[in-house]
């Protein structure tokens, strides 16, 4: 099975356009084919660990939150809807596991602020943009889990306001609501660990 590496990076320009998913491997999956099942596993084990890592913020519970995400998947293929995109499907899945694990480990509410991270500014060559990335990752740290997690499914993994309505399982109004409000906490955020840098 697939582990991730420190090395390797947790920015995604594209989480999965539904292109590409091959209908004939989730049926043989869903018929016991070993194959196909490692399929899945295999190519869906890298975009779940890096929305995993961004919402849970740790490396460890990143990665077991992924393989239980992709566990669930298989266990779960018969439930799964022909016609349905098959990537949003799999992301509402790693969704509710981040969302378990969270309050196991932490003992909070989803939608209670989690730690703030203190991400020190990078010493690259590139300081200025770098210290904008760390300062951006400080102030998204700083946002509650509920705006974190849309701001991450829409600018980092690029999903349409319906696909994150379908992950999240609330109303297109309300997505539209989140993004406004998590992007406006987010500025004030950015201010915030920017007058602070």
């Amino acid at each position: 099975m697939y582990t991730p590496t420190t090395e390797e990076p947790l920015l995604a320009l594209r989480l999965h356009d539904g292109q590409d998913t091959q209908p004939q491997q989730i049926i043989a999956a869903r018929g016991g084919d070993q194959l196909a099942q490692e399929w899945i596993a295999k190519r869906w084990m890298g975009p779940v660990y890096r929305f995993n890592w961004r919402m849970l913020r740790n490396e460890q519970d990143a990665h077991d939150a992924a393989q239980d995400t992709l566990v669930k998947v298989l266990r779960k293929l018969h439930l799964f809807e022909d016609g349905r995109n098959f990537g949003t499907w799999v992301m509402g899945i790693a969704r509710n596991t981040c969302i378990d694990l969270y309050r196991k480990r932490r003992r909070l509410a989803w939608e209670e602020p989690g730690d703030v991270v203190d991400l020190a500014p990078s010493p690259l060559q590139e300081a200025s943009r770098a210290q904008r990335a760390v300062l951006l990752q400080q102030a998204l740290d700083k946002l509650p889990p509920m705006y974190r997690e849309i701001l991450v499914l829409y600018h980092f993994e690029h999903l349409k306001y319906v696909e994150i309505a379908e992950v999240l399982d609330v109303p297109l109004g309300t997505v539209m609501n989140r993004i406004f409000r998590a992007r406006r906490k987010l500025r004030d955020a950015y201010d915030t660990v920017g007058g602070e840098a």
